[in-house]
C-alpha cells in the first residue's frame, strides 16, 4: 500500500480536504482575527457580519479568501501528505519499536514543519489583509507586491517562528487526538473497523476530526493570537523576540485567549470537516480511511 501514488493520493487529498475547507470559514476567520486585534472593534460576531457586510457586501464578508485558499491548499498538501510519509518512515523503516503515540507526534510535527514554509508567505499577507483598516491590500497579488517591495521575501516569513509555534503543536494534537479518538471509537463498538461500511468509516472519521478540533484550537490558541498580532503590529528592526515581548506587556495573559470560543467552533467544525473530506477521498480512490487499526 505504500507506494509512491498512495503518498501522492495523499498529497492531494489534503488539497481537496484543507484548501475549500478554511475558505469556507473566512468570515469567521476574518472576525476572529479583527477582534484579535483590537477586542472592542465588534460587540459580536453577528454584529460584525452585518456591519462589513451592509459596506462591503458579500465580498466584504469573504475578504481575504484568495491567500487563504492558496495558502491553505500548499499547507494541506504538506500536513497530510508527509504526515504519512513520516508516520510509515517513523513507525514502519527507521524506528519500528517506537510507541504507535510517539509515532503520530513526531511524524505530524515533522510534516507540519515543512508544510507552514509554504503557508506563511500566504498566512502574512492574509492576516495584514484582515486586520488593517483600511486593509493594507485589496486583493493577494497586490498583498504580495507591497510586502516583497517594502520588506523583501524576508517580509513573507518575519511570522515563520511564531507560525511554527502555533501550527506544530495544533498538529501535533490533531493528528494524535485524531488516531487516539478513532481507535478508542472502534474498541468501544467491538467490532473491527473493516466490518464497518465505508460511510460509517468516515463518519467515524468526522467525530474523531471534531474531538481533535476542539483540543488543536485551544492549545494553539495563544500562538494564533500572537501570530496575528506579529503581522499587524511589528516595528521595523524588532526581533519576533522583541515584538512579542512588547505584545504581551501590552495585552497581558488574558489577552492571549482573545477570540477563542469562536476559534473552537471554527477549528472543531473545520476539522471534522477537513477529517470527512481526507477520508472519503481515500475511500474514493479504494484507500482505507484513516486509523483504528
Amino acid at each position: 500500500m505504500y507506494s509512491r501514488s498512495y503518498f501522492g493520493a495523499c498529497l492531494v487529498g489534503g488539497v481537496v480536504a484543507c484548501g475549500p475547507t478554511h475558505t469556507a470559514v473566512t468570515p469567521l476567520d476574518l472576525v476572529k482575527c479583527r477582534r484579535q486585534v483590537d477586542p472592542k472593534i465588534y460587540s459580536s460576531n453577528l454584529q460584525a457580519w452585518r456591519q462589513i457586510g451592509a459596506k462591503e457586501g458579500l465580498r466584504g464578508i469573504f475578504f481575504g479568501w484568495a491567500p487563504t485558499f492558496v495558502g491553505y491548499s500548499f499547507q494541506g498538501a504538506g500536513k497530510y501528505g508527509f504526515y504519512e510519509i513520516f508516520k510509515y518512515l517513523y513507525g514502519e523503516k527507521w524506528f519500528p519499536n517506537m510507541p504507535t503515540t510517539v509515532n503520530f507526534l513526531a511524524a505530524s510535527a515533522s510534516a507540519e514543519f515543512l508544510a507552514d514554509i509554504a503557508l506563511c508567505p500566504f498566512e502574512a499577507v492574509k492576516v495584514r489583509m484582515q486586520t488593517t483598516l483600511p486593509p493594507y491590500a485589496q486583493n493577494m497579488r497586490e498583498g504580495l507586491s507591497k510586502v516583497i517591495a517594502s520588506e523583501g521575501v524576508g517580509g513573507l516569513y518575519k511570522g515563520l517562528s511564531p507560525l511554527w509555534g502555533r501550527q506544530i503543536p495544533y498538529t501535533m494534537v490533531k493528528f494524535a487526538t485524531f488516531e487516539s479518538t478513532v481507535a478508542y471509537i472502534y474498541q468501544t463498538l467491538g467490532k473491527p473497523k473493516e466490518s464497518y461500511s465505508s460511510l460509517q468509516q468516515t463518519g467515524v472519521s468526522f467525530l474523531g476530526g471534531y474531538v481533535a478540533g476542539v483540543g488543536c484550537a485551544t492549545v494553539s490558541h495563544p500562538a494564533d493570537v500572537m501570530v496575528s498580532k506579529l503581522n499587524s503590529d511589528r516595528k521595523a528592526g524588532e526581533s519576533a523576540v522583541q515584538a512579542m515581548g512588547r505584545i504581551y506587556r501590552n495585552i497581558g495573559f488574558v489577552g492571549l485567549w482573545n477570540g477563542l470560543p469562536v476559534r473552537i467552533v471554527m477549528i472543531g467544525t473545520l476539522t471534522a470537516f477537513q477529517w470527512l473530506i481526507y477520508d472519503t477521498w481515500k475511500v474514493y480512490l479504494g484507500l482505507p480511511t484513516t486509523g483504528g487499526h
